[in-house]
């Protein structure tokens, strides 16, 4: 695929970025048992029956990308969706796949 400006390169990396992270299978995982309400750390490394620090390295990667947000509530860390994020990830592979028709 031809490149031809800046902008369609950003949005072709910002692509290649988000598939790369979204391509690790507990990280989509994470992102699927997020869906429909936010959850406690806990609860989500005992879904993915992970350990705890491995399922923190996750969300970090996650959160870092923007597809998650957290806020403390007590000792506990909730997670959620960043639907926001995640639609305009989405709409741009969509994009990159389409373009091929």
């Amino acid at each position: 695929m031809l490149i031809k400006t800046t902008k369609s390169k950003k949005d072709l990396l910002k692509t290649i970025g988000f598939v790369k992270i979204i391509g690790e299978e507990n990280r989509l995982k994470i992102i699927n048992f997020l869906k429909k309400e936010e959850k406690c750390v806990c609860d989500i490394w005992k879904h993915l029956n992970l350990s705890q620090n491995l399922t923190s390295h996750h969300l970090k990667k996650l959160k870092d990308f923007k597809l998650i947000s957290s806020r403390q509530e007590g000792l506990r860390v909730i997670y959620s969706i960043n639907k926001k994020n995640i639609k305009n990830y989405t709409k741009l592979l969509n994009n990159y796949l389409n373009s091929y028709d």
